[in-house]
């Protein structure tokens, strides 16, 4: 499970891979996968070893992000909800708005009119 874009020291090594954990699991739910993974599963999608990441994966057990059934994971509401704030991080760069694009707290989300009303707005001059 260690690679070299993992951080060496222990404790900043559980953090990195805890956002990673939780990151692909948010993700796998969000595709439709399912709401349980296997170490195999999280190995496949994230490229490590699943025999050592078995170890993170008892740790988000004991800190209470994942709950554990035999082999299968599942995300806990804590983990659901850090999963989703660190997935949302991480894709910040590739959701935020582009120049000319609107921000998601613009009036023009809220109608068709607002909407129309802010297209004109922009094809005449930025937003």
């Amino acid at each position: 499970m260690d690679d070299l874009h993992s951080p060496k020291s222990d404790s900043l090594r559980a953090l990195y891979w805890r956002s990673e954990i939780l990151q692909v699991m948010f993700w796998l739910k969000g595709e439709g996968f399912g709401d349980f993974v296997d170490a195999p599963m999280i190995e496949q999608f994230l490229g490590v070893d699943a025999s050592v990441g078995i170890s993170y994966l008892d740790q988000l057990v004991e800190e209470g992000y994942l709950v554990r059934d035999g082999d299968i994971f599942s995300l806990s509401e804590r983990g659901r909800e850090e999963g989703a704030m660190e997935f949302a991080a991480s894709f910040s760069e590739l959701t935020r708005p582009t120049h000319g694009e609107c921000s998601a707290d613009c009036w023009c989300h809220s109608s068709a009119e607002e909407a129309s009303a802010c297209a004109a707005e922009r094809a005449g001059h930025s937003h």
